[in-house]
């Protein structure tokens, strides 16, 4: 009978490990059965204010009371989300750091040049939320729909529009909308949609592309406009609203928001936690929240999300290339 090697068993075993997102070690076994012990902790890639923070923060506070443990929320902010992305991705793989994050997970290792993709180096868990970015003015630009705006960026070229970051969907969407209307606006990145929101309602920037969580109690105070969004169909929550495509531009971009671990976390324990998300989603009071910052609750498999993930991964790379969209 042939002997392997302890070196080489154990080198094997962690490939096989790594490859298929399980650990089937004694570790790991015990791991499965005993999680969780300690408090959790989401990182979210943005800052606070936005829709990622809104719904970890929502998700968390239902989630913990199943888990039996303290939900942790950390904002790990910078370089259009990429810290908190790569900080979630180098972590322990025990079930205990899980990042919730959008399709910016799809979006920003295109744009920003990255060797990797998040996409693919993270497991996947649960798909929290969906919702819609929109196309906001201020109120003082005196603009009430998508025709007045393109008129006016044409007679005032390189108007700044406000997103939550470099490499997120909503520097996409502006990229894409500025092309499909044949004008020249400036990106204006920011940490994340708390900080561009403020500064779009004291007005030192115009305009912005950023999910309605953030805009809506704004745009009931009529501090702002929403002038369409990149959804394929009007809101239920905002069906004022057109979408972008009704207005002439071929502009279709929904956002998904989810939760990923790092890869070679055990299956177990991605189980456990996809089972206490999916059951946090149906909570009535998590229901009113999401509905009043206007997400749309989604759940269900790791596998389902995931391959929406690695679907919009390739989808982003093109609209990125076609685009010429770039980090600087």
């Amino acid at each position: 009978m042939h002997k392997i090697g302890r070196r080489t068993f154990i080198k094997n075993s962690a490939a096989i490990a790594f490859g298929s997102g399980v650990l089937g070690t004694p570790w790991a076994r015990a791991q499965e059965a005993g999680w969780p012990t300690k408090p959790i902790h989401f990182i979210v890639p943005l800052a606070p204010g936005g829709a990622i923070d809104f719904i970890a923060r929502a998700v968390g506070e239902v989630m913990q009371r199943g888990a039996g443990q303290q939900i942790v929320v950390e904002n790990r902010t910078g370089a259009g989300g990429t810290i908190g992305m790569d900080a979630a991705m180098k972590s322990p793989p025990d079930g205990y750091t899980v990042l919730i994050t959008n399709d910016n997970a799809a979006s920003a290792p295109h744009i920003m040049n990255l060797s990797y993709d998040y996409t693919k180096q993270l497991l996947p868990v649960c798909y929290l939320g969906r919702q819609s970015q929109f196309l906001a003015v201020h109120s003082s630009l005196g603009i009430n729909s998508v025709k007045e705006l393109v008129a006016y960026v044409k007679a005032n070229p390189k108007l700044g529009f406000a997103t939550s970051g470099v490499g997120s969907n909503q520097h996409v969407a502006g990229e894409w909308f500025a092309k499909e209307a044949g004008i020249q606006m400036e990106h204006v990145p920011y940490r994340g949609a708390g900080q561009a929101i403020n500064d779009l309602i004291a007005a030192h920037v115009k305009t912005a592309f950023l999910g309605p969580t953030a805009l809506f109690p704004h745009y009931k105070a009529g501090t702002i406009k929403l002038l369409a969004h990149t959804g394929s169909k009007r809101s239920p929550i905002l069906p004022e609203v057109p979408t972008l495509e009704e207005t002439g531009h071929k502009v279709v971009l929904d956002a998904w928001y989810a939760a990923f671990v790092p890869g070679g976390t055990p299956a177990g324990v991605v189980a456990k936690l996809n089972a206490e998300m999916n059951q946090a989603l149906k909570d009535p009071k998590l229901l009113e929240t999401f509905k009043a910052g206007a997400v749309e609750p989604i759940g269900g498999s790791p596998e389902e999300i995931g391959k929406i993930a690695q679907a919009d991964s390739v989808k982003y790379a093109r609209l990125v290339k076609e685009l010429s969209i770039k980090a600087n």
